[in-house]
């Protein structure tokens, strides 16, 4: 017994050593450059066939190959990723989104690339680098661990790397060399990507798609280390390794046994999924989010006939077997599954073959029952919404690379667990339904379904629905803040990503008459993802055009075609647009529309408004606003005094009372604030940066709602100080940021409509124009996408959009920021306006002349303390 724990020791030390290695070179790359390369695992396999290649094929001395591969071809991998993919997009400014996007297409095309060039077989015969003893790699792991350190604390290079991490472009100013600690990042990521290749080669099956896969996975080490700690990272590694070894001498009875081999081969899946979902993220909350696809024409009306009748060529022309047809309907209806979470919802979603797989597999499940095959995969389509609902809970509280990571690692879970285990699939068999059962009736099924599809998601992208999920897609915060029930929406397109993908799964197993776990494998998924990005995420044509190119290359002779041409494709999107503008007529707008970008004019009703603007319901007549107490703040008796409120209910008053919040590490950022707003006055807050200011502002606003603090924020006298940013909008508590926060693919009016849509007071046709006018958009700047104005009309559009849903509290963060002297005046205008027809105005500003000139009463911030 002792000495088959050994053995199982060594075992799992040999895998850990291999996975400690990922997690050097991810951890370091992402330090160095900011990118988590989820290429790892590609650039791994393309250095274990290329020393395959030298040793095996080509005879050269192990030696020499293994020098040649790890010091020439694994740094030179690296150093072209740099200057070829990811040095551009740094000097574009791309988000980690963008670069996420682009290692995946770097992933893809390697995948294809080893495909074409050494074809999809497996092989058996790698080289042994460092022999079978698995003592000898984990010392080589820790040497290179402890080389690393050395080199980052006590060199040049080391200080510099630090200072990048830190601060880019400050680093930049000081002198560093960024772009060469970034190269050599990139090196030495790729330096250990192949040696964790040649290590892994021999013990695990090398394929194109194996060996990748499997390098995924063990990105759950450099997860639970923060993507920063060497150390744990190695730790974690040979824990999980060993733990997994050890599993394998389980051998329990019943239903419980399979599960428990699967879990003793796939440890590391488990890891990842359980860091992805349960510590905290990596990335951060609206800095790392897909950004906003490119405005692109409206398909014209006449364009969807000619490619209905395009999809109709095969009934006419293809004769009786439709085999490779068949599959095109089923994968447009997985790919407008991304169209919806991705290009409509902006989320980072890697999983959805696992739907796809799932929907195949309830479907073949059902049908092997005896449940009629259509009945089985209408059945098989709300079981997975329903389990789509089910893993999306926990990943939709992630953002950006730590939401691509949940959904990456519950693909993958689905895959190893469910559909390639045979206590699952075993003994399944799936045809086609009852009268559908030759091709061409099954094509035209097929493409009824497809039909309905579209006509689903183009409802989805109009009125309230539509606009929201552009809001969220746009500017999340700024999307919540406007009334969108965030997480309840992002459950929505992901449950019906999740359906959709089901649909099409089910029909592409009944197309090739069996259920094939590889058709829904995780790299297919990443294949799909990149596909959807490169074509245009947000365009209908999208899944139509992908799925005919996709099935037509896969079809042809060279296996790993697509995936080389979509990779290479993906890996320049940031440089490209999508390739689905390239079949649309150039837009024809009019004058006032989106393609004019010069700052817009007075005809086009978009200069700031002159004079008094109208009050929105009774004119400014006398005192009713009472005056500040002087506990309350400092007042300004020569000030007129504000208008008095309307004829309805007074509005209640927003109060935050004993306000205390400490972040993690002891930092104070709020201390005993106390401070109430009173209605129909404009209350300003003034004070140094990191005074507490704009945590007080999120505090009061909802959008930040902190665990560990005391105090409370009531309105009217009811607590709300555990209630979200949507939820007080909806109470009349409307905002506008310091940083701008408007929707830039929806037209000015769609910006204020949705604030219209999400208000206090929802239903009020008149609303939207009343916000316009008094800002003064109502001329045709309205029609204009937001993307093309000036930060001034910006500032217009978010007060607009804030006042449609006729709030009752407005709190305003620095709405003068890159505002000129004109706007700046006009500004004041409409602000004294509002509080004259009864409106509780707070500011956050450092314009003192604009204080000065509307403020009643005036708050002092310092240190977290109100002063004055």
């Amino acid at each position: 017994m002792a000495s088959l724990t050994y053995e199982l020791t060594l075992a799992g030390l040999a895998v850990g050593s291999a996975a400690a290695l990922t997690g050097i070179g991810l951890i370091v790359t992402y330090r160095a450059t900011g990118v988590l390369n989820l290429a790892h695992g590609a650039v791994a396999m393309i250095c274990a066939y290329v020393l395959r290649q030298l040793v095996v094929v080509w005879g050269w001395p192990l030696p020499l190959g293994a020098l040649v591969t790890l010091l020439v071809v694994a740094p030179g991998i690296g150093l072209v990723l740099d200057r070829g993919v990811f040095r551009p997009l740094a000097l574009l400014g791309s988000n980690p989104a963008q670069t996420l996007v682009a290692s995946i297409g770097v992933f893809v095309l390697l995948v294809g690339g080893a495909a074409l060039l050494w074809g999809v077989g497996a092989r058996d015969d790698a080289p042994v680098l460092l022999g079978d003893d698995p003592w000898a790699q984990l010392a080589a792991v820790v040497a290179l661990a402890c080389l690393v350190t050395a080199v980052t604390r006590w060199t040049r290079f080391g200080r510099e790397l630090r200072a990048v991490v830190d601060n880019r472009p400050l680093a930049v100013l000081s002198g560093v060399d960024a772009d060469r600690v970034a190269a050599a990042g990139w090196a030495f990521g790729s330096f250990t990507a192949g040696l964790t290749g040649v290590l892994l080669a021999p013990y695990v099956r090398l394929d194109p798609y194996g060996m990748p896969l499997l390098v995924i996975e063990v990105i759950a080490v450099a997860v639970i280390a923060r993507m920063r700690s060497l150390p744990v990272a190695i730790v974690a590694a040979v824990a999980i390794g060993v733990a997994q070894a050890q599993m394998t001498r389980l051998h329990p009875e019943g239903w419980a046994g399979p599960l428990v081999q699967a879990l003793g081969a796939n440890l590391f899946v488990v890891a990842l999924l359980v860091a992805a979902l349960v510590l905290p993220g990596v990335g951060g909350k609206g800095r790392d989010a897909l950004p906003p696809p490119p405005p692109t024409p409206p398909v014209p009306t006449l364009l969807w006939p000619a490619i209905g009748v395009l999809f109709l060529l095969p009934l006419g022309f293809a004769g009786s077997d439709l085999h490779t047809a068949v599959q095109v309907p089923a994968l447009a209806m997985i790919l407008l599954s991304l169209v919806v979470v991705a290009g409509r919802g902006g989320q980072i979603a890697l999983g959805q073959a696992a739907y796809a797989g799932l929907g195949a597999l309830f479907t073949a499940l059902l049908a092997t029952a005896g449940v009629p095959a259509l009945l089985a995969l209408g059945l098989a389509v709300p079981m997975v919404a329903l389990a789509g609902l089910v893993t999306a809970w926990p990943a939709i509280r992630r953002h950006g690379l730590a939401l691509a990571l949940a959904t990456l690692a519950t693909g993958v879970a689905v895959s190893r667990f469910v559909l390639t285990q045979p206590y699952a699939t075993a003994g399944l068999s799936l045809g086609r339904p009852a009268g559908f059962s030759d091709d061409r009736a099954f094509y035209a099924l097929e493409l009824v379904l497809l039909a309905g599809c579209l006509a689903l998601v183009a409802a989805l992208r109009r009125g309230r629905t539509g606009r929201a999920l552009a809001a969220l897609r746009d500017h999340e915060p700024g999307a919540e803040a406007a009334g969108v029930p965030v997480p309840a929406l992002k459950l929505l397109a992901f449950v019906l990503g999740a359906a959709l993908a089901a649909l099409g799964g089910g029909l592409l197993g009944m197309g090739l008459r069996a259920f094939d776990p590889e058709a829904y494998d995780p790299v297919r998924g990443l294949l799909w993802f990149a596909a959807v990005l490169v074509l245009g995420a947000d365009s209908l044509l999208t899944p139509l055009v992908g799925a005919a190119l996709l099935v037509t290359l896969d079809a042809g002779p060279q296996a790993g075609t697509a995936a080389a041409l979509i990779g290479l494709l993906a890996t320049q999107s940031g440089r490209l647009p999508p390739l689905t503008t390239l079949l649309l007529p150039k837009a024809t707008e009019p004058a006032g529309g989106r393609a004019r970008r010069h700052r817009p004019s007075a005809a086009d009703g978009a200069e700031p408004p002159a004079g008094r603007p109208a009050p929105l319901s009774t004119p400014r007549t006398g005192d009713a606003g009472g005056n500040a107490r002087p506990a309350e703040g400092r007042t300004h008796p020569h000030r007129p005094a504000p208008g008095r409120a309307p004829a309805s209910a007074p509005a209640p008053e927003l109060r935050a009372d004993d306000l205390t919040l400490t972040y993690p590490g002891g930092i104070t950022a709020l201390s005993h604030v106390t401070l109430a707003l009173t209605p129909a006055r404009i209350t300003a807050l003034v004070g140094p940066n990191g005074a507490g200011k704009s945590t007080l502002f999120d505090c009061l606003a909802g959008t930040l709602r902190p665990r560990h603090h005391q105090g409370l924020i009531t309105l009217g006298g009811a607590d709300i100080t555990s209630r979200p940013a949507h939820a007080r909008t909806r109470l009349g508590i409307a905002r506008t940021f310091q940083r701008l926060a408007v929707f830039p693919s929806l037209s000015v009016e769609e910006n204020v409509r949705l604030g219209a849509d999400r208000g206090r007071v929802r239903g009020d046709p008149a609303a939207v124009e009343r916000s316009l006018r008094l800002v003064g958009l109502a001329g045709p700047v309205r029609h204009r996408a937001a993307a093309d104005l000036p930060t001034g009309t910006l500032r217009r559009v978010e007060l607009a959009r804030a006042l449609a849903g006729q709030p009752h509290t407005l709190l305003l963060d620095e709405p003068a920021a890159g505002l000129d002297a004109a706007e700046t005046a006009a500004l004041a205008r409409i602000l004294a306006a509002l509080a004259a027809d009864g409106l509780t105005v707070l500011v956050v500003e450092h314009d003192p002349d604009l204080v000065a000139g509307v403020a009643h009463t005036v708050y002092t911030m310092e240190g977290g303390r109100i002063l004055s």
